[in-house]
C-alpha cells in the first residue's frame, strides 16, 4: 500500500482528501501545514505528496522546493484554486509534478494519483512499455520488434515526456521548460516542428499516436487498450 502525505490546513478539505484516497486502497498520513509535514517525513516513509498552495507559513511551493533541495525525488501533486501558467510554471521550476484545481474531484484525484506513482515507476526503471514498443531512456532508443530508432535527444524526451502520460494535455510552454529549459532561445514553434518530426518517424506505428488538443497544446494517445 502506498503512503501519500497529505498537506492541507483546511480540515474540511483535508478531511475529504483522506477519505478519498482511504476509499483508493491508499495509506494516507495527514499534515495541517508543512512544519508537520516535514516532521512526517523524517519518521515515515512516503511514495508521494499532495499539497495544498497556499498555507499559513511556508506554502506549498516553498514546501516542495525545500523537499527536492534535500534530495526527496517523490512526486507532488499541488492542489490549488490558482490555475493560470505563471503559477504552474512557478510550480515546476521548484519541483511540481502536477497540478490539480479546486474544488476537488474524488475520481479525479485519484486518477492523478494513479499516474503520478506510475511515472515514478517509469522513472526509477528508466523505460516506458506501450505494447510490443519500449522507450530506453539510456540509450534515447525506441523499439519495436527487431526494429530499433535511436532518435535525437531533444525528439526522444518529447516523445518520452508525452507517453509517461497518456493522455494528458501539455502545452507548447511546458514541454519548452522542461525539455529545451527556461533560458532557451528557441520559440514554442520548436515543439511544433518536433512533434511532425515523431510523426512522421512513427506514421506506421498503430500502438500510440501524438494529437493536436487546438488552443491547448500535445497529448500522446496509447492504442494498447491501456
Amino acid at each position: 500500500m502506498f503512503n501519500i502525505l497529505v498537506v492541507e490546513d483546511d480540515p474540511n478539505i483535508r478531511r475529504l482528501i483522506v477519505e478519498a484516497l482511504r476509499e483508493g486502497r491508499y495509506n494516507p498520513f495527514p499534515a495541517r501545514d508543512a512544519s508537520e509535514a516535514l516532521e512526517v517525513m523524517d519518521r515515515q516513509h512516503i511514495d508521494l505528496m499532495v499539497t495544498d498552495l497556499m498555507m499559513p507559513g511556508m506554502d506549498g511551493y516553498a514546501l516542495t522546493g525545500q523537499l527536492r533541495e534535500a534530495g526527496y525525488g517523490i512526486p507532488v501533486l499541488m492542489v490549488t484554486a490558482r490555475d493560470t501558467i505563471k503559477d504552474k510554471r512557478k510550480g515546476f521550476i521548484v519541483g511540481t509534478d502536477d497540478y490539480m484545481v479546486k474544488p476537488i474531484d474524488e475520481e479525479e484525484l485519484l486518477l492523478r494519483v494513479k499516474a503520478l506513482l506510475r511515472r515514478a515507476r517509469i522513472v526509477s526503471e528508466r523505460k516506458v512499455s506501450i505494447g510490443r514498443v519500449t522507450l530506453e531512456y539510456d540509450s534515447l532508443t525506441v523499439s519495436r520488434g527487431s526494429e530499433r530508432l535511436t532518435l535525437p535527444q531533444k525528439e526522444f524526451l518529447l516523445l518520452y515526456k508525452l507517453l509517461s502520460y497518456p493522455g494528458t494535455v501539455f502545452t507548447r510552454m511546458q514541454l519548452m521548460d522542461e525539455i529545451w529549459g527556461l533560458d532557451s532561445d528557441s520559440s514554442d514553434h520548436t515543439v511544433s516542428v518536433h512533434v511532425g518530426r515523431l510523426r512522421e518517424r512513427f506514421a506506421g506505428w498503430g500502438e500510440f499516436s501524438v494529437e493536436t488538443v487546438r488552443g491547448l497544446g500535445y497529448k500522446a494517445v496509447r492504442n494498447d487498450g491501456r
